[in-house]
């Protein structure tokens, strides 16, 4: 028979004394400072900031200094301080247009007004281990370039100006706010892009993913992909005008679908859209190529029975923090409820014998 094993507060203690032991490691080596986090993994950073809805490069290199590099725990603890702040007003739709691009690139076309910006990206390295990271002192890096600051106008403008490719309808109604209101469905499009930005990189990518491959008839082109510094502003009631409150960097998608057309709508291009905090670009791309998928209704496309095409089954499973806390709880005391299960399953394995033996009599 299992019993209930007891524990109690001391042994809490030692288990949270041993796991800041273990996330300190051996005391010889230098400690990691939140600013070498911040610095040298920015993408980490990033990630946690934008999944943890909260723009703060230091608090979310502290999260991840906490949680030991596991950043779906870092995403946690960010979320958590995020709800102790207050709200003091909301800020002006900022204006990527405008975005000093640290990167700027399109494969719809060559040559663009403001050129193809490479920047800082994996895409052109050969993905082999650096040995001299490893060696003893700084290897400096080469001097970079400073932000373009030239105007770049939107490359779906070019195509906006032929009419081929679907116009945005704009609203005034305040969007939702899923970091204070729960999810509810149906749940338009604004709710939709904040709970892709919200949800997990490896998710959006799977779902993505599966949209390349014939899940959904997605297969689109990256019109533009911006990575920059934008300006926040805030409307000041007692001044009149907005006033600039700081800087984010961002990353911007925007894909290009070909659209056969429909009953309601003429053939065209489409948009798929993302953005997110920081530098990625994975996750923006994501981001636009489930939007463009979840989009099949609006467009009059027929559903093909795709999991990306399931906004209830993308929305409801892509927050890693509610995904992690449901999984995890399983590992919490569950005694009473197995000892029943138990008991059922000797209940009819019992049952089971004796019906088996009065066959066996009666044959």
């Amino acid at each position: 028979m299992y019993v209930a094993v007891k524990g109690g507060e001391r042994a809490i203690k030692n288990a949270h004394a041993w796991l800041a032991e273990e996330r300190r490691g051996d005391p010889s080596v230098a400690d990691l400072s939140v600013a070498q986090i911040r610095e040298q993994l920015a993408l980490a950073v990033d990630r946690v900031m934008a999944e943890g809805s909260l723009y703060d490069p230091d608090l979310a290199a502290l999260a991840i200094k906490q949680a030991r590099g596991d950043l779906i725990e870092a995403i946690f603890l960010i979320r958590a301080y995020r709800t102790t702040l207050p709200r003091l007003g909301a800020s002006r739709p900022v204006d990527t247009g405008v975005m000093a691009c640290d990167r700027r690139i399109s494969a719809t076309f060559k040559d663009v007004p403001g050129g193809q910006v490479l920047g800082p990206t994996f895409d052109y390295t050969h993905r082999l281990l650096d040995f001299m990271l490893a060696a003893e002192g700084e290897v400096m890096p080469a001097p970079q370039a400073e932000p373009c600051d030239a105007p770049m106008p939107r490359i779906t403008g070019f195509l906006d100006r032929d009419g081929l490719i679907g116009q945005e309808a704009p609203s005034d109604d305040p969007p939702p706010d899923l970091t204070r209101e729960p999810l509810e469905f149906p749940a338009d499009r604004a709710l939709r892009l904040q709970a892709l930005t919200r949800g997990d990189e490896g998710f959006v990518l799977g779902m993505a993913y599966s949209t390349q491959r014939g899940y959904g008839r997605n297969h689109p082109f990256v019109g533009e992909l911006r990575v920059g510094m934008v300006a926040v502003e805030m409307e000041i009631p007692e001044l009149g005008f907005a006033v600039e409150i700081g800087e984010v960097v961002l990353t911007e998608c925007e894909t290009v679908n070909q659209f056969t057309g429909s009953k309601t709508e003429p053939p065209q291009f489409t948009r798929g859209y993302g953005l997110a905090f920081g530098h990625s670009e994975r996750k923006a791309i994501s981001m636009a190529l489930v939007d463009r998928a979840l989009r099949w209704e609006e467009l009059g496309e027929d559903n093909v029975g795709a999991p990306a095409q399931d906004a209830e089954f993308v929305l409801a499973h892509a927050d890693n923090i509610q995904a992690s806390g449901f999984l995890e709880h399983i590992k919490l005391p569950h005694y009473v409820d197995f000892q029943s299960e138990l008991e059922l399953v000797r209940r009819i394995r019992a049952e089971a014998a004796a019906t088996s033996a009065v066959r066996a009599v009666a044959e």
